[in-house]
């Protein structure tokens, strides 16, 4: 017997033949009682090392898929069937709005890392190997030593006092933020910080201004409130300001670095929106998600600093500067909102885990943090300047980059008069190993550019110039008439 297992690429062999025999075992297609080959006539058939192949089986049969007998082989030991459904269930009340949540898109889903492109430009994901895993390290452990006459306790609902000390001096001293420790609500990352707000904030049927294009699981966040949200597009200057329609009660915006295309919003254009808030009487949500890292200009004080109504709520995450399974971030509160948005958080997860605040805490007052961001500001500066010398040389005919001061990622949008199926660009690119993202997705609506979102924090300096190259090829086929 030989079987059909058919591999994609060089990487993850065994985890590739795993996933397809247990695929087979499950959905019938190796019916029960079948007897696999012997696993040193299978890796000979495959070119695996009998060890993969081993490995395989043992881990199928661990699972009771596969029942090896001493002697005699392997074989086949499909799952028992379902329980079939009890009859006559009671509906559910809340069946429609169950519905609702299943039916609903989860953008921005990664999955696990065996399952990149060996050159892949993700968003917001920084590489791992420059993080100060060491130093890290010593401050968990002196926070295990540190929390151990704590045990059995509940935290504070907004954060350790030494935490939200620890941020307000860092995000004064980064980003010109004015407030008090106690304004500081720590959170188990900026996007729980969304979702306190939008709670404390609205009501069904409430009008909600969004960028467009703009961060999806905002946008979805606030839709799942019973929000209406609307999209006011943006050009080089940010926010439209004129845009946004009376009635509304919460404006979530990007100025540092618009999300996903990547301006700066001038001076101008902020007076103009804290002005338009005032007049509305509407909470500003400032994401300011990946500012530390600043390549040129003059650094540019956060929103918030500028606000004079107390409106600006700047929201900060630690995912893009350290690790993002840390899961640690932050809202600097507004005066009139502090009481409210506490209470949301104690009924939602009462508080953010004291260990790693406290890890956190030292982590930032040993200069950990800053040493850190110095480290990565060298080599993200350098990634893009590779990007920059792909896409101002050999693709500019076909792309432009959006002009950006800060983060690591850019956006290189098509040229107006160029035609090229960005779709099928992703498609080719992927099926040489280069993995690339559409901005499409991040519009509301109709896109009214195209172009590629092109994430740099994980992918190496080095392999900048083989994926580009690679690219270069595809475009060149695909739009030979264009250069």
């Amino acid at each position: 017997m030989q079987l059909h297992i058919s591999f994609e690429g060089k990487r993850d062999l065994g985890g590739q033949l795993y996933r397809q025999l247990s695929e087979a075992i499950r959905s019938g297609r190796l019916a029960d009682g079948q007897q696999l080959p012997p696993s040193r006539l299978l890796a000979s058939q495959l070119g695996l090392s009998r060890k993969t192949v081993s490995d395989v089986y043992d881990r199928l049969g661990y699972e009771q898929l596969l029942l090896g007998k001493v002697g005699v082989g392997s074989f086949v030991q499909a799952p028992p069937a379902a329980p079939a459904p009890r009859p006559g269930g009671a509906r559910l009340a809340s069946s429609e709005r169950v519905a609702r949540w299943e039916s609903m898109e989860r953008p921005l889903v990664q999955g696990p890392r065996s399952e990149f492109a060996r050159y892949a430009f993700i968003g917001g994901r920084a590489t791992p190997a420059l993080f100060p895993h060491d130093a890290w390290r010593r401050c968990v452990q002196a926070a295990l030593r540190q929390e151990r006459g704590e045990r059995g306790n509940y935290g504070p609902v907004a954060g350790l006092p030494v935490l939200r000390t620890a941020i307000a001096g860092h995000a004064a001293f980064t980003r010109g933020i004015v407030c008090t420790p106690e304004q500081i609500l720590v959170t188990n990352g900026a996007q729980q910080a969304l979702s306190l707000l939008a709670n404390t904030l609205l009501e069904p049927g409430d009008v909600v201004v969004v960028e467009e294009p703009g961060y999806p699981m905002a946008r979805q966040l606030f839709g799942a409130m019973g929000a209406k949200v609307v999209g006011v597009e943006v050009d080089g200057e940010g926010m439209l300001v004129a845009q946004i329609p009376d009635g509304a009660r919460l404006i979530y915006a990007t100025p540092t670095h618009q999300f996903p295309l990547g301006m700066p919003m001038s001076m101008a254009r902020r007076q103009a929106l804290l002005a338009r808030a005032g007049e509305l009487g509407a909470v500003i949500i400032e994401d300011d998600y990946d500012s530390a890292f600043r390549y040129e200009g003059r650094p540019t004080d956060a929103l918030q600093s500028m606000d004079r109504h107390g409106l600006v709520a700047h929201v900060g995450s630690f995912s893009k500067t350290m690790l993002p399974e840390l899961r640690m971030g932050y809202v600097v509160l507004p005066a009139a909102l502090v009481r409210a948005v506490q209470t949301v958080k104690h009924l939602t997860d009462w508080h953010t885990p004291t260990l790693m605040q406290l890890a956190l805490a030292r982590f930032i007052e040993d200069g950990h943090l800053l040493r850190h961001i110095r480290r990565c500001h060298e080599v993200y500066a350098g990634r893009r300047e590779r990007l920059r010398h792909w896409f101002d040389g050999p693709l500019s005919p076909w792309f432009a980059l959006v002009p950006t001061t800060a983060g690591f990622h850019v956006a290189a949008l098509l040229r107006e008069h160029v035609r090229l199926d960005i779709p099928q660009l992703l498609r080719r690119a992927r099926l040489a190993d280069v993995g690339l993202l559409s901005i499409a997705p991040f519009y509301h609506g109709t896109p009214r550019r195209h172009g590629l979102y092109l994430g740099y924090g994980a992918i190496d300096t080095l392999d900048i110039d083989a994926a580009l190259g690679i690219l270069l090829g595809i475009v060149q086929e695909m739009s030979p008439g264009t250069a």
